[in-house]
This record gives structure tokens, C-alpha cells and sequence, in this order.
């Protein structure tokens, strides 16, 4: 394990990169140089074709209690520092590679909105989920307003953004914004297990298949079906195919390419 100051990193399992939320004493809270050092290692692990997965958590107490209110006085709105800001965000966002959010306690504000942009989210019995941004005189900006209608609907979502009032997990399961609930101490041990079984399938397949998972909240039916269907007879040509027919066929286990 490493430590890059505000985020440790962990590839202990084979094909998986764990990414802990490392600000304890702020309760893991967003500043510049956390988002930062989270897109530059998003940025890595997207060239490194070991890594198939990525795990962020916060630990065992706590995901992110959102921005770093200090900072957040003094935060400008234009200029090269927002652009960063927004731009460091951008790139996680499009991060190519499935990503699993490991919850436990609060996700706030940027927090709530790292995990949802995930693509699976595994809470424990203690995760609450929450956009209060409201309370400062402003209201989420790095999604939260877009993707939380989108998991739990309209009624809910501006229950949580306009009263601030948080999610707590069962709701959340209950609404689609997770999904699973474990205990606390097995939150991280359930995302490695997920983690470990989509690092061990075809890498080709599973970045395209997130793709059009994702294309579908952007486009109307007819479009998804026949962009599913382009995307599905690419992969007809792939080496990865074929070895997955011969291996099935061979009852061996298949050794992907990537290709």
C-alpha cells in the first residue's frame, strides 16, 4: 500500500485498485488536492491494463462528508482553478473501467455524487446519502441534481436536494441508488468480491458493455437498442470472443487479450 498524502492506493488483489478516501479528521471531505490526486490516479489506472476495477471507500466510519467547507469560502467560480476543478471531475467521470463505490457512513455533497457516479454502489448498514448543499446557499454541481432523479426519481430526489434531508440505506435499496446492503465490516470485503469477478471477465467486453449501459440514460429507446446492437456485433471479430466460445466449449477457464 501507498500513500499519496490524502487517498491510499491498493492493488493487493490481482486485477483490482482500492482507492481510500485518506482525510480522517475532516471526515474524508473534498479538498482541491484530494480531487486532484483521485484524477490522477483514475488517469493511471486507466493506462494500466492490470487494473480492471476500481474500488473507492472511505473506510470502516465514514465515505466523504462532502466539500472541504474552509475551502469552499474561498473557491473561485471562473478562471483556470474552476476549470481544473471541473475538468479533474470530467475525467473520473469518464473513466472507462467499472468503478464500485464501498459505503459506509456519510456521502455527502461531493461525496454522494463520486458514489453515484459510480457504476455499482455496495453500502452498509450505516451509509446515509445526502445532497445539503442547500444549507450553504447553494445546490450540488458536480451531478448530483442530474443523477439522483435518475436513481430514485422526482419526489425523492427534491426531497433530498430542496430539504436536505439524507438517504439512509435501505431507502436507497429500496429506490435503486445501491445495490446491495451489507454489514459495516463486510461492505469492502463485498465490493472486492464483485470487483474480483468482473476483473476476471473479458476486458473488451466489459468496457463496452459499461458504455452502452451508460449511453442509456443520454438517448430514447430505438437509439439505445440499435447502439446496443452495433456495439454487440463489434465484439464479434475479437479474439476475446472467439477464446471465450473455445474456452466454454474446452470446460477451461479463458485467457483474455483485451482484444
Amino acid at each position: 500500500m501507498s500513500n499519496d498524502k490524502e487517498i491510499l492506493i491498493n492493488h493487493d488483489v490481482k486485477g483490482v485498485l482500492v482507492v481510500t478516501l485518506n482525510r480522517p479528521k475532516v471526515k474524508n471531505a473534498f479538498s482541491n488536492s484530494l480531487l486532484s490526486s483521485l484524477k490522477e490516479t483514475f488517469e493511471l489506472a486507466e493506462k494500466n491494463k492490470e487494473i480492471k476495477c476500481i474500488i473507492t471507500t472511505g473506510g470502516s466510519e465514514v465515505y466523504a462528508a462532502g466539500s472541504d467547507i474552509n475551502q469552499l469560502k474561498t473557491r473561485p467560480t471562473h478562471g483556470g482553478a474552476a476549470e481544473i476543478r471541473f475538468s479533474d471531475w470530467d475525467y473520473i467521470e469518464k473513466f472507462t473501467k467499472p468503478v464500485i463505490a464501498s459505503v459506509n457512513g456519510y456521502a455527502l455533497g461531493g461525496g454522494c455524487e463520486l458514489a453515484m457516479l459510480s457504476d455499482i454502489i455496495i453500502a452498509g448498514e450505516s451509509a446515509k446519502f445526502g445532497l445539503p448543499e442547500v444549507r450553504l446557499g447553494l445546490f450540488p454541481g458536480l451531478g448530483g441534481t442530474q443523477r439522483l432523479i435518475r436513481s430514485v426519481g422526482k419526489s425523492i430526489a427534491m426531497k433530498v436536494i430542496l430539504a436536505a434531508e439524507f438517504i439512509d440505506a435501505q431507502e436507497a435499496l429500496r429506490n435503486g441508488l445501491v445495490a446491495e446492503i451489507t454489514k459495516d465490516d463486510k461492505t469492502l470485503e463485498r465490493s472486492l468480491e464483485i470487483a474480483k469477478k468482473i476483473a476476471s471477465m473479458p476486458p473488451l467486453t466489459i468496457k463496452i458493455a459499461k458504455k452502452v449501459i451508460l449511453q442509456s440514460f443520454e438517448t430514447s429507446l430505438t437509439a439505445g437498442l440499435n447502439y446496443e446492437r452495433a456495439a454487440n456485433l463489434s465484439l464479434y471479430h475479437t479474439y476475446d470472443k472467439s477464446e471465450g466460445i473455445s474456452a466454454f466449449l474446452e470446460k477451461r477457464k479463458p485467457k483474455w487479450k483485451g482484444e
